[in-house]
């Protein structure tokens, strides 16, 4: 199996991509704030349950009675991600509708999550090469 195959890093790598997509998507956002009639965008979250399904596959064995079970499942343009078309932005007199609190509140958590997922998937990287360098 290629390292690229293994599907918790597939998946970290497409969130990584979702996010870099919607970095632009709200920096335009914030670009466009005063241009009329201007709808502020976003892209609905990458759905990573069939992958989810087929890593939660793995059965978990319980050798005692008192063990708790596991759970079975888990959790617009051309970029490849869905546009979120959701219209729950005000919409101001001159017909914009983006709010500068909002979207540097969306800016702040995506960065943060960038940051997350980066560090999650340096860290299975790390797993992989301890894996590697005992065998």
């Amino acid at each position: 199996m290629a390292i690229t195959d293994i599907p918790i890093l597939s998946m970290l790598r497409t969130r990584m991509q979702w996010q870099q997509v919607r970095q632009e998507v709200l920096a335009e956002n914030i670009a466009n704030a005063d241009t009329p009639n201007y709808r502020a965008k976003d892209l609905v979250p990458p759905d990573f349950s069939r992958q989810m399904s087929q890593v939660a596959s793995v059965g978990l064995a319980r050798t005692d009675p008192n063990h708790i079970g596991g759970v079975a499942g888990g959790g617009g343009d051309d970029s490849g991600f869905a546009a979120d078309a959701k219209e729950r932005y005000e919409i101001r007199p001159r017909g914009n509708g983006v709010s500068h609190e909002d979207e540097m509140m969306k800016l702040g958590n995506n960065q943060m999550d960038y940051q997350a997922v980066t560090a999650m998937y340096t860290h299975s990287l790390g797993l992989i090469k301890i894996a590697l360098d005992r065998s």
